[in-house]
């Protein structure tokens, strides 16, 4: 859609500019980027006749009146590209606008004609005039550069001259800097983009229960106990700690021990099940501690470079004091009892959701921000949201943008593993990082073709992946009953597919994967009971995923997921993937054969990095190990048993 300048006559803006993009939905949501990323800008630009045409991004931050601008070039066929680089936090907006270019019309056309040999002398005079129009724009030296310049093709007897100077580079220079642009066309609606902090796309995420951060059997953890669980997240080299929820817990239906509806005495239930008569979603479980002990944890990890998650589960066991205060914000039933939540076949009796088509939707509103503004006051700034998809998207989109409003810089994970439509559509009215199905996909080609629409389409401009190989409330079945061989694997794509990703341990990283019986989940869930874990001990596999995160940290290639560029191997089982960020540049070659060794030939993309003809100094960052290849096609082989993949950093040698 175009505008036109309303101080000139409408019929003048002969210039066209169609189908900017990025700009999801025309331009309803903000596209993600966070600070020094480069936005790219493509649009169809064109004008009636042969005229020539040019075009240019224009942007600006925040409240700045005045426009940037970043070149565009041609790229055929009347499309157009250009970028610039968001250089702050907040909000972003850039448009196209595009005019046709008389100077630069004439100037290709009189060198036309100079090469064929055609007399000039009234191109020359008209030259002249578009010399002294754009020196009006100018200042200094180049002003007085190009007055002098329509002297010498006014000048009959300078005829030599002024035909050299009509073709010369210099003269192309100032048509560029200093454009005329008579009847600009500006594409409407601008595009808004929102400028993150860096944390919004690139961090490594840890989950654990903290009530079973205590040392011995029969005791119910404490926030005082997880700094010692701290130690150990820092030691692993991840950034955030996510915890479940962390308020009272209800006693009506309170589940037991792998999902029973009986609990026995003693059980402490699911930390989803929020609310008793201790308090609700703003109060913290007293065997925890207080808030007080709360608020040191999370100002201890700050100090030890973490930020703590909280779990926003908008939901009410069935001793909330929400229930009774505000019986409005719940859906009742016939019998006189409330309708718990339930996703069939699976029944959470213990767990009653908000209704929002009450009549009283704008109190319960209020209220469920309040709650994320609550803790968010207090310090949090990274909330995972439970099942955000169960919940309206206008909600969302509401509570998102006040939070935000007050702390800009509040990162919002989405816990929807929905339909694909539903997840996007979360992500853009305002979710920061999405969960995905990262968890099911296994084979070579479904893991390609996934991270190709993720990086590919127009997901990639808003649509942030988190990748996690399990949950609490999923253990897949590629990960049943397997050893660290297949839990290497799926933590190593995790880690080096997606700049984000995260897992749930220690039970992952201590190698439980008993199932329950028939289903993805966990056989002794932590869900609903309390289990004591050594965090202590350094195994083998601790100290690979210890690993991966230093190589993430130290390789900016692997802080982006969307310069991934996949290469061809010839074995089924070898997956390989190369990713460059400037000096950085990282192929990963991936068994994805947890049992067997396998071998092969991967390819190298040349055509990426640009090393055709050279030989490339190849380093295993995991083993240490160097090597140097001198071809397209070179020789791996992964036992799953050692480690199963290469992370390679590459360097050409001269």
């Amino acid at each position: 859609m175009c505008t036109f300048d309303t101080k000139k006559d409408a019929m003048q803006n002969r210039a066209i500019v169609e189908h900017m993009q990025p700009q999801p939905e025309g331009g309803a949501y903000p596209i993600k980027r966070v600070v020094k990323d480069w936005v790219t800008v493509t649009a169809d630009v064109f004008g009636d006749g042969h005229d020539e045409v040019n075009a240019v991004i224009l942007y600006r931050f925040g409240k700045q009146k005045k426009w940037k601008e970043a070149p565009m070039r041609a790229l055929g066929n009347d499309a157009w590209q250009g970028a610039f680089q968001v250089e702050e936090e907040g909000m972003a907006y850039f448009t196209v606008l595009a005019w046709v270019d008389h100077p630069l019309d004439w100037y290709l056309g009189i060198g036309k004609k100079i090469a064929a040999g055609v007399e000039v002398e009234v191109e020359l005079q008209m030259g002249a005039d578009w010399l002294d129009a754009l020196s009006k724009k100018a200042k200094g030296p180049a002003a007085k550069a190009m007055t002098e310049a329509a002297e010498v093709f006014r000048n009959a007897n300078r005829r030599a001259e002024a035909i050299e100077l009509a073709v010369s580079s210099e003269l192309l220079h100032w048509i560029h800097a200093y454009p005329l642009r008579e009847n600009p066309t500006q594409h409407e609606p601008m595009q808004a983009v929102r400028v993150e902090d860096a944390k919004a796309s690139f961090s490594s995420w840890y989950e654990f229960f903290p009530r079973s951060a205590a040392k011995h059997p029969g005791q119910h953890g404490t926030f005082k106990d997880c700094a010692r669980a701290l130690s150990f997240v820092k030691e692993m080299g991840f950034d955030v700690l996510y915890f479940p929820p962390i308020h009272p817990i209800g006693t009506q239906h309170r589940k037991g021990k792998n999902n029973s509806t009986e609990a026995q005495s003693g059980e402490p239930g699911s930390p989803w099940a929020i609310g008793s008569s201790l308090g609700g979603h703003k109060a913290v479980h007293p065997e925890l501690g207080t808030e007080a002990d709360f608020l040191n944890l999370v100002e201890k990890a700050k100090s030890m470079e973490i930020d703590v998650a909280m779990d926003i589960a908008f939901q009410a066991s069935q001793d909330h004091p929400y229930v009774k205060e505000h019986p409005e914000w719940f859906k009742w039933r016939p019998d006189g009892t409330v309708q718990y939540a339930e996703n069939p076949p699976k029944k959470y009796q213990d767990v009653l959701p908000f209704h929002f088509e009450t009549h009283a939707w704008k109190s319960l509103w209020e209220e469920l921000k309040s709650i994320v503004l609550y803790w968010a006051d207090r310090g949090i700034r990274i909330f995972r949201v439970d099942n955000p998809h169960t919940k309206p998207f206008v909600f969302w989109e509401w509570l998102i943008a006040e939070v935000q409003r007050k702390h800009p810089r509040t990162i919002f994970l989405s816990e929807a593993f929905t339909r694909p439509k539903i997840m996007a559509r979360l992500a853009r009215i305002g979710f920061t990082q999405s969960y995905t199905y990262f968890t099911w996909r296994n084979h070579k080609q479904e893991i390609i073709q996934y991270m190709e629409e993720l990086t590919k389409s127009e997901l990639r401009e808003y649509f942030r992946p988190n990748f996690w190989p399990n949950t609490p409330d999923i253990l897949p079945y590629n990960l049943q009953n397997q050893g660290q061989a297949a839990c290497a694997i799926r933590i190593a794509l995790a880690a080096t597919l997606s700049s984000n990703y995260g897992m749930y341990g220690p039970v992952y990283d201590l190698l439980e994967t008993k199932p329950y019986p028939g289903k993805e989940e966990y056989w002794d869930s932590e869900k609903y009971e309390i289990r004591v874990w050594d965090w202590e001990t350094q195994t083998p596999f601790r100290r690979f995923i210890k690993g991966l995160n230093c190589i993430r940290k130290t390789q900016p290639a692997l802080q982006d997921t969307y310069n991934i560029t996949f290469c061809e191997t010839d074995q089924e089982m070898l997956l390989a993937y190369y990713k460059q960020t400037g000096e950085s540049r990282v192929l990963v070659v991936m068994n994805l054969d947890p049992h067997y060794m396998q071998s092969g030939h991967v390819r190298l993309p040349y055509g990426a990095f640009n090393f055709e003809g050279r030989s490339v100094e190849v380093k295993d960052l995991i083993t240490e190990e160097m090597y140097r290849w001198g071809g397209e096609w070179n020789y791996v082989e992964l036992n799953p048993e050692r480690y199963p993949c290469h992370i390679f950093s590459l360097q050409p040698i001269s």
